[in-house]
């Protein structure tokens, strides 16, 4: 196996704390060839679709892939930006706000670099953009406060089979979750607040979490039991936590015909007029920067069904994006998880390690190195 090396490395080189904040990915176009290869690698991901590879084969590239891709990219080209795909858009956004956050913070070199699970900037990509900045402890932090398999799970394998291949492999550290963190319970219910201020209140609260099938978690993924609490800490800091009646839980984007969580978010949106819920807004804590899932699949197909059934004013509250409560929430989650590592410390004296690379370099040179 030829594996990725450092030929040109430099003795000394002054080394950098690498944060990789990714997301689930995003086609490069509202195209049907884009979504074609999007859904191909999004879709055979085991992590996503447990199923027996040989009869998934023929299911996904004889149907799926020569059915799907040409209405998914009529609904990513409803929400598509001027600037480009929302999702994309928004993580850089993000990306920005978490740099200038750490570099106000971290006493030493960070630098903070995005990657898409599936599609472009990929995590490969951005793996290398951190190597090649000097990263050699590199934090993961994929965008969703809610464990799940297919999700963050799925990342950790990207991450890995990505540095499988590296002649040199860096110090790794991984954040699993943070769904109960209070910074980011804090900034859910700031959103909430907010958009009732400008809005009033509706007379239910939906939380809507992406969904997951049911079998994944009777073989112990613990997504479920995350996005409730998520839910009820929001909700606590709302002071509705104990008025049922006020806010409900439910789970979207369901696909194929298994089952997956219940309640289902179109079934319950369709539902509520008939139990006299005349208004009715939607919050989507799951994702950190809106998307399909939110843009079209909620503020314009939830609208359009919660009508239809006799509902009267509906508002889907965004996504926290890159909002300044949630930068500084993500800022402190990352605090938290880089501590002990040299740039973090208080300590940090740039200048020591400096001097001190440059001595390491005349040692390596007066030795034999060539570089």
């Amino acid at each position: 196996m030829n594996y990725l090396g450092e030929p040109d490395y430099r003795h000394g080189t002054p080394q950098t704390l690498g944060i990789l904040v990714t997301n689930l990915g995003t086609p490069d176009a509202p195209t049907r060839s884009a979504l074609r290869r999007y859904l191909k690698q999004f879709l055979w991901d085991p992590r996503v679709v447990d199923a027996p590879r040989p009869l998934w084969w023929v299911i996904l590239n004889g149907i799926i892939l020569n059915t799907r891709p040409q209405k998914s990219a009529a609904k990513y080209a409803s929400i598509w930006w001027e600037e480009g795909s929302p999702l994309l858009v928004i993580t850089k956004r993000q990306q920005e706000g978490l740099q200038e956050r750490l570099s106000a913070s971290v006493p030493g070199p960070v630098k903070v670099a995005i990657a898409m699970r599936y599609g472009n900037p990929s995590i490969a990509a951005g793996l290398d953009e951190l190597r090649r900045a000097g990263a050699r402890r590199i934090l993961i932090l994929p965008m969703y406060p809610q464990y799940a398999a297919s999700t963050t799970a799925s990342t950790f394998d990207e991450v890995t089979n990505t540095l499988r291949q590296w002649r040199w492999v860096p110090e790794v550290r991984f954040v699993m979750s943070y769904h109960t963190d209070p910074h980011y319970i804090q900034s859910v219910a700031n959103s909430i607040r907010e958009y009732w201020a400008e809005h009033g209140e509706a007379d239910h609260l939906l939380f809507s979490f992406h969904g997951i099938p049911q079998k994944y978690l009777e073989e112990g993924d613990p997504y479920h039991c995350f996005c409730r609490a998520t839910a009820r800490l929001v909700t606590e800091k709302l002071g509705m936590a104990n008025d049922s009646d006020r806010w409900s839980v439910c789970f979207q984007s369901r696909f194929g015909k298994a089952q997956w969580l219940t309640p289902y978010t179109q079934e319950t949106i369709k539902g509520l007029p008939a139990k006299g819920v005349k208004s009715l807004h939607v919050v989507c804590p799951g994702f950190s920067a809106d998307c399909l899932e939110t843009l079209e699949e909620i503020a314009d197909e939830g609208e359009e069904d919660f009508l239809h059934a006799g509902g009267e004013k509906f508002g889907y509250i965004p996504a926290l994006n890159a909002r300044d409560d949630h930068m500084d929430a993500v800022a402190a989650v990352i605090q938290q998880h880089i501590q002990g590592w040299p740039e973090a410390q208080s300590d940090y004296d740039g200048e020591s390690l400096r001097q001190e690379g440059e001595r390491a370099r005349e040692r390596a040179l007066a030795i034999g190195s060539k570089n």
